[in-house]
């Protein structure tokens, strides 16, 4: 009988082939935990803007471990001592740093599982793998959780300018079709560099650098934080809020046995378990998808209009300010949404709501993006930069959201 070859070929639409490196690397590729990022996707409901976004977690999460092998051969080539084993445990920790998402990504976090992060369930999912694979992983649990001695090793899996946004910014703009977004991460990468065993990136990069950051603040308003995404995304946590409150009052609603399970109870970090990990690994975009297509007629008024409003993108009206809406414009709005259905002020709440949204594209205070010039002096690429809005960059902009029904609806 002949093995079976673990070394394959990957072909990517945005770096060509990406090789994996070991069996190691295969087979946790390989395991159903990983495997249930293909039904993930990337970018939540984004696909509703740009119709081009159907890329999953599984994409991303190869194209991680295809620049974190680029960066380790750039360091090493400069000097930087990394071992065997230290390059081994950054490939799993950058595979596996995002394992812990749940059903559309950002859309439903904390939504199925109440108060507890994807990185948090990310940590969860790496120890399951680690006992099953019989201590491999402790190494690159140790660096993701920021406890390693060698500090530029942790910022290349989580900082101002790591692994994880250089392939998601490239990604997302790709597959979007949003231009301003494209960066040249290999340019990045090849400008990257360790001083006092810190990240730092080469005077002769600071304009990839500044690229980067302009390219990260713009997709952020015109991709992720997209006035219609964002409705699409409030409306799909109210679904499941509604769902939530039915399932836990005795009403019966078609779906999958695992979603059903979470709808049902009440799971927060310190009731976490192997049995629940376990249900929680079967969950993808499908079960969601599957049940929104069997509460359009459930006979709960509020859910069905919700599922048909994200089943049919017939979405709410949203309007983005820079000043909250007034109190009295967004009762005005609230008051004829129940008079014209007579709804409570809860039932009222899941059709007219307001909220606000930020963008931080760089944050000087954690992790700052150092750029290290030819004299060996380092300094902060907001103050090393010519560019004057890189420091407004460094300040959060607030935006203000109300959404409320259109006239036809």
């Amino acid at each position: 009988m002949s093995q079976r070859n673990k070394l394959k070929i990957i072909n990517d639409p945005i770096y060509g082939f990406i090789t994996i490196p070991n069996e190691l690397i295969f087979d946790l590729i390989e395991h159903p935990y990983f495997q249930r990022l293909r039904r993930i996707s990337q970018m939540g409901l984004s696909h509703l803007v740009y119709p081009g976004a159907q890329h999953t977690r599984f994409h991303h999460a190869l194209g991680c471990l295809h620049l974190m092998r680029k960066a380790v051969q750039v360091l090493r080539f400069k000097s930087v001592a990394i071992d065997e084993e230290e390059e081994n445990a950054l490939y799993i920790a950058i595979l596996l740093h995002d394992i812990g998402h749940g059903p559309f990504s950002h859309a439903m976090e904390n939504s199925i599982i109440e108060g507890v992060s994807h990185e948090h369930l990310s940590l969860q999912f790496m120890q399951k793998l680690n006992e099953e694979f019989e201590g491999k992983l402790s190494l690159a649990i140790q660096l993701f959780t920021n406890q390693h001695p060698k500090a530029f090793l942790g910022q290349l899996l989580a900082s101002q300018l790591d692994i994880d946004r250089l392939d998601y910014l490239k990604r997302d703009s790709f597959y979007t079709g949003v231009a301003e977004g494209n960066i040249n991460a290999e340019r990045l990468i090849t400008m990257l560099n360790v001083k006092d065993s810190n990240l730092v990136v080469e005077e002769k990069g600071i304009y990839s650098v500044e690229k980067f950051l302009v390219a990260r603040r713009l997709m952020y308003w015109q991709v992720y934080l997209h006035k219609t995404g964002l409705v699409a995304e409030q409306l799909l946590i109210k679904m499941l809020k509604r769902a939530k409150f039915l399932m836990q009052n005795e009403v019966h609603l078609e779906a999958s046995k695992n979603l059903t399970f979470f709808m049902k109870q009440q799971v927060k970090k310190e009731n976490l378990s192997d049995e629940i990990m376990d249900r929680f690994s079967t969950l993808d975009d499908y079960d969601i998808l599957s049940a929104i297509k069997s509460w359009v007629d459930c006979g709960d008024e509020i859910l069905e209009r919700l599922c048909k409003m994200i089943l049919h993108r017939n979405l709410l009206k949203v309007k983005l300010k820079s000043k909250p809406v007034s109190e009295e414009k967004f009762k005005n709005y609230f008051n004829a949404e129940k008079e014209k259905h007579q709804y409570t002020d809860e039932e009222a709440s899941y059709f007219v709501f307001s909220g606000s949204t930020s963008n931080l594209a760089y944050q000087t205070r954690t992790t700052p993006i150092n750029i290290l010039f030819k004299n060996g002096k380092i300094k902060d690429v907001s103050k090393a930069s010519d560019q004057l809005n890189l420091k407004a960059l460094a300040k959060p902009v607030v935006k203000y959201y109300m959404c409320h029904p259109k006239t036809n609806n």
